[in-house]
């Protein structure tokens, strides 16, 4: 009955005395039966606290919470991820956040030539095919057997519509993936003159066959 009682005070915000109230059952009671569990955890914190110290320096500060956890199942000893980040927490102990690999998906140091932005002060779009604008992301390959590795996806957008007209993904980013791109949009819109073709200085878009696509 206390570990409900108690279970409703942390889920409902309810004051306990008033749920130990509405249920007849001893304020002082709960109250000693909370300050007897409080105490059991508390120590269980104190011995399980120096372990995962323990592991947290083992491996130079490069477990986190779920890696720790993880380690102390290994060794039989239940310990949740969340009770894992309080109790590194209470000890002012912290994981090295490792910065994330993000490949560069714009090569601006070419030769290739450049033209000029012919965007900068024109007036926003009216209409449909009048102004296309590119760019290439990277999407991370999540599996086990690609960890580490990258796919990339190269995209062509309408700036009145905001409608993708053109998409290519490849596992590399050379030219031939934003000519992909290209071709697509041009074979499914079927265009008249006068458009804008808009993206970043990139090699890819500066190429001698991409240049020759888009004349």
């Amino acid at each position: 009955m206390y570990a409900w009682i108690d279970q409703i005070v942390l889920t409902e915000s309810y004051r306990a005395s008033a749920v130990c109230d509405v249920l007849e059952v001893s304020r002082s009671g709960f109250y000693a039966w909370r300050s007897q569990e409080e105490s059991l955890i508390e120590k269980d914190d104190q011995e399980m606290g120096p372990l995962v110290d323990e592991i947290l320096w083992h491996h130079r500060r490069r477990y986190g919470a779920r890696r720790i956890s993880i380690e102390l199942s290994r060794r039989g000893l239940a310990c949740g991820v969340a009770r894992v980040v309080r109790l590194l927490k209470l000890r002012g102990m912290q994981a090295i956040q490792s910065k994330s690999f993000r490949p560069r998906s714009t090569e601006s140091r070419h030769r290739l030539g450049y033209n000029t932005n012919v965007l900068a002060d024109r007036a926003v779009p009216i209409s449909i095919n009048e102004v296309w604008v590119g760019d290439i992301t990277y999407i991370p390959l999540g599996t086990q057997t690609c960890e580490g590795r990258f796919g990339y996806l190269a995209l062509l957008m309408d700036l009145y519509s905001r409608r993708i007209v053109g998409w290519s993904y490849q596992d590399s980013m050379g030219e031939v993936l934003v000519l992909a791109a290209l071709r697509r949009a041009i074979r499914d819109r079927q265009l008249g003159g006068g458009l804008i073709h808009h993206t970043d200085r990139g090699g890819q878009y500066a190429s001698r066959e991409y240049r020759d696509l888009l004349r």
